[in-house]
């Protein structure tokens, strides 16, 4: 893949809400899994965790608990990524707990290039009541939900927002 092949690929790729029926498959799943696996993280701990949400009664809850978003339930999968505080905190101390939430985004990002590869489509969740999606899934204490992405065979937007001008966000040498 040349450059302009991967930022076609990385413009290609968009959030959608609008989703036919329909589950991951064993491959896809374990496609997107080794993707996540080969993301960076700090110190190699990997201090990131996944539930894969397939059950309706489950993507109905989570889709409660982030406000009623439709886009959950109707993606017939979710995939809830979440920051293993302890394994990160075992060699960093509380700064384990930020390089936990980064490995943990990391690896959603990782996952949402791998699921538009396989030509499926996502949408990055983090709009959620975090204790009614830790209740749901009946996650331990030291685990944190970072993000809820539904995943599926979308339907793509009629357009697509305007993006700002990537040199708005630099600064160069002090702020």
């Amino acid at each position: 893949m040349d450059l302009s092949e991967f930022q076609n690929f990385l413009a290609a790729r968009y959030s959608v809400r609008e989703y036919e029926a329909g589950c991951l498959t064993e491959e896809e799943k374990d496609y997107l899994l080794q993707a996540a696996a080969s993301a960076p993280s700090a110190g190699n701990l990997e201090a990131w965790d996944l539930v894969i949400v397939t059950d309706a009664g489950q993507l109905e809850l989570l889709g409660d608990a982030a406000g009623n978003q439709h886009q959950i339930p109707d993606a017939g999968s979710a995939l809830v990524v979440c920051a293993n505080y302890i394994r990160s905190m075992s060699r960093y101390a509380d700064r384990g707990i930020l390089f936990a939430v980064q490995d943990a985004t990391i690896a959603a990002t990782y996952m949402m290039l791998a699921a538009h590869a396989l030509r499926l489509h996502t949408c990055w969740i983090g709009a959620f009541d975090e204790e009614e999606v830790k209740g749901a899934l009946d996650l331990p204490p030291h685990i944190r939900p970072v993000a809820i992405l539904s995943i599926g065979r979308g339907m793509p937007p009629e357009s697509h927002p305007e993006r700002m001008d990537p040199e708005g966000h630099v600064h160069y040498d002090i702020w």
